[in-house]
């Protein structure tokens, strides 16, 4: 099984201001470590694309998507797909999230793991509702900021994965979205969690928790089970 991974980074800019005195720093972080391993536990061969890597290397041809099995987005928002170097340059190009519609519709493979900058994110800029992959995902996505946090912890509550126990490790967070179509596979409260469901001759699905801190704290990315999860989720979609 061959997945591409596209997201899970991040630039951080820090400004430190001492009176007249004026410093910054910065720092890059890669967070898809703990989903990485769980997918390759499950026998998955991973292609990891960084935001800043996908913006200019994400797949721009039928030929180049159909070398993979399965395409996971995770914390990348959709302007980072649609605003190739050449469209912000005033020129012509592939719409990703159209041509990853079709992959799907063909046969392919599509997931969204819940963050930031997922589903419809923070203050909406996530904005995957206006996008052809909005009609592929399982879910309905917000036009405004779905973002649910949760520092309390709520355990989601497994509805249909075989060999996992009823109630999971509780996640700090969500993107709340509705279930459209597909199977609810967990729910975090009233939420769905985890929808798996098909488009056209392919699958999609929505996992709308984080694969990294902070919404999913060390218990729910070490919990023994979650390769299992992982194992489940690609067995239905692949």
């Amino acid at each position: 099984m061959k997945v591409l991974l596209a997201g899970e980074s991040w630039h951080e800019i820090s400004l430190y201001v001492k009176a007249q005195n004026v410093t910054m720093s910065s720092s890059y972080t890669e967070a898809g470590e703990y989903l990485i391993a769980a997918l390759e536990t499950a026998g998955a061969s991973i292609t990891y694309q960084p935001c800043h890597v996908a913006f200019e290397a994400f797949p721009h041809t039928r030929e180049e998507l159909d070398t993979y099995d399965l395409v996971l987005l995770s914390d990348i928002g959709a302007q980072s797909l649609l605003l190739t170097p050449e469209v912000t340059a005033g020129e012509t190009d592939t719409n990703r999230l159209r041509l990853l519609e079709e992959y799907v519709a063909d046969g392919g493979a599509v997931g969204m793991i819940g963050g930031y900058m997922s589903f419809a994110g923070e203050h909406g800029q996530a904005g995957y509702a206006r996008t052809a992959l909005g009609e592929v995902l399982p879910v309905e996505i917000s036009h405004h900021d779905d973002r649910i946090e949760r520092p309390e912890g709520i355990p989601p509550t497994n509805h249909g994965v075989e060999g996992l126990p009823e109630e999971w490790p509780p996640v700090l967070g969500y993107n709340r979205v509705s279930a459209d179509s597909g199977e609810v596979w967990a729910t975090v409260g009233d939420d769905p969690l985890l929808v798996v469901g098909d488009h056209g001759e392919g699958s999609a699905f929505a996992f709308t928790t984080d694969c990294a801190e902070h919404w999913a704290p060390k218990e729910f990315l070490e919990w023994e089970y979650l390769p299992d999860l992982w194992d489940a989720i690609l067995q239905r979609v692949i």
